[in-house]
């Protein structure tokens, strides 16, 4: 049987076999060879310039042992020394659309394609979470102000297999107004499989922001004939009497988002869906909420 050593060499004493060093990981099984108590490493520290190895046997319990020698790896007495220090990982940046951001990389010179969204404050929630995205796709959000006479926005626009249009209508719920209004859209020349027109269930974009972002519990109920907008801001107080108090509370509201999670999954699958329909050629079809 070898003759091992558990502590430094004698000089004089006959040869012995120099233990293995090996670094201490969390998760190894070790054997205390003094007290024979059996662990797994579930932490290490420092501790009066000393390192610590605490095992925690199969009943739960735990016992903290001095690193170095005095301990059996599988049957084998062993050295255990500090870990290895794990090299840094360089941090993946996440946009806040939750895609990965891209560094260093100039914005994509713009599409002929578009994305039409109802109004400016539809245009500024989907540039504040997916303009990264839009700009390393050169992709440009525009509103038409509202989707009336979309037919002829869409006859206007002429689009074509390299000039692609996705729109985000406002309350596309099966039945509504503005579900015929696309509906007769997409009978546009081109627009069949050049046009893809999804919507969201919510009166307007606010409402796709979800109410734990601005600290409530839901949106305020509005009476049937009230402004929304204008109903919404006098629910929490705000001043709403003018165009102007509506900007500035729309800027409040605005101003909690940060990040996609913070948006209803109604609004982010239609807005992640439009940006691949310009991107890819495998769509071209109108999306009502049933």
């Amino acid at each position: 049987m070898a003759n091992y050593s558990w502590g430094p060499q004698d000089l004089s004493a006959p040869a012995q076999k120099k233990l293995r060093q090996v670094p201490i990981e969390r998760g190894m099984v070790l054997e205390d060879a003094t007290s024979g108590w059996v662990g797994e490493v579930t932490r290490t520290e420092k501790s009066g310039g000393m390192r610590i190895i605490v095992l925690e046997d199969r009943h739960g319990k735990t016992r903290s042992f001095q690193a170095g020698f005095g301990f059996y790896l599988e049957g084998e007495p062993v050295e255990m020394v500090d870990p290895v220090a794990k090299a840094a990982q360089p941090k993946t940046m996440v946009s806040a659309s939750g895609s990965r951001a891209v560094t260093g990389l100039k914005a994509r010179q713009a599409r002929a394609s578009r994305i039409w969204v109802e109004g400016k404050h539809d245009a500024e929630l989907v540039e504040k979470v997916w303009g990264h995205d839009l700009r390393v796709e050169g992709i440009v959000v525009e509103p038409p102000h509202g989707v009336d006479d979309l037919a002829g926005a869409i006859r206007d626009f002429a689009p074509s297999p390299e000039r692609r249009l996705g729109i985000l209508v406002d309350h596309l719920v099966a039945g509504t107004k503005e579900a015929h209004i696309a509906a007769e859209a997409m009978k546009v020349p081109g627009a069949a499989q050049n046009v893809l027109i999804l919507g969201h269930p919510y009166i307007d974009v606010w409402q796709a922001i979800k109410p734990a972002t601005l600290g409530i519990k839901a949106w305020p109920v509005i009476p049937k004939g009230t402004d929304w907008k204008t109903g919404v801001l006098r629910a929490f107080g705000w001043p709403h009497e003018s165009a102007e108090d509506i900007g500035i509370g729309w800027q409040r509201i605005l101003s909690t988002v940060s990040h996609y999670g913070q948006l209803e999954p109604q609004l982010l699958g239609r807005i992640e869906e439009l940006i691949d329909f310009l991107t890819t050629e495998d769509y071209g079809f109108l999306t009502i909420d049933q």
